[in-house]
């Protein structure tokens, strides 16, 4: 059962211990395969999470601005979306269309991601569905345009996070990652994965 926070639907403990263990395997081979890297914002910003991607297209941001595209910065080809990260997506969003990229960003315990919109998807009616592992995030959920009052939860391994319909919008960010909260990794830090459809 989902609570919902501001139009947020929040599968809280959705994923088991297995399920995760087998999800984190699945993730490292899409890792190995199509390595993460240190993006940087258009305005030449280093971003403190690194990431990778899975699916037709991943996204990317340098300083030509932010996009999706069919290639790894590397030049290799994102790989597929493992199996038992599509199978989230339908359970929690089965009328949707399927996905077509999941980005996977890696938070070391100093990382965070500053209040942003989803924007850069050809359709905004498709939801965005964001998976948990490893360690606790502190997630903020804003408005629909910059400024006014938030509100904060704990995402914890194993949450699932749909946003959609009218928040699908809203601006929303990780504050802060609190280490040693999961076992579940190798080290301190935090996995999220975040599908969408792209085109």
């Amino acid at each position: 059962m989902a609570r919902e926070i501001r139009g947020f639907r929040i599968f809280d403990g959705m994923l088991g211990a297995t399920a995760q263990r087998d999800m984190v395997a699945d993730v490292r081979r899409v890792v190995r395969a199509a390595p993460l890297f240190a993006p940087v914002t258009a305005r030449g910003q280093a971003m403190s999470v690194r990431m990778t991607s899975a699916g037709a297209r991943g996204w990317v941001t340098d300083r030509r601005g932010y996009r999706y595209q069919a290639m790894h910065p590397g030049g290799m080809p994102w790989p597929p979306i493992p199996d038992s990260i599509l199978a989230v997506w339908n359970a929690v969003v089965p009328q949707a269309r399927s996905p077509d990229t999941c980005l996977i960003n890696w938070y070391a315990p100093a990382a965070r991601m500053g209040l942003h919109q989803d924007r850069d998807e050809a359709d905004l009616t498709q939801p965005v569905v964001s998976i948990s592992l490893g360690d606790d995030a502190l997630f903020r959920i804003g408005n629909t345009e910059r400024g006014g009052r938030t509100e904060s939860l704990w995402l914890r391994s194993g949450d699932v996070l749909v946003m959609g319909g009218a928040a699908r919008l809203t601006y929303h960010g990780v504050d802060r990652i609190a280490p040693g909260t999961s076992t579940l990794l190798d080290a301190p830090g935090r996995i999220n994965l975040t599908l969408r459809v792209a085109g």
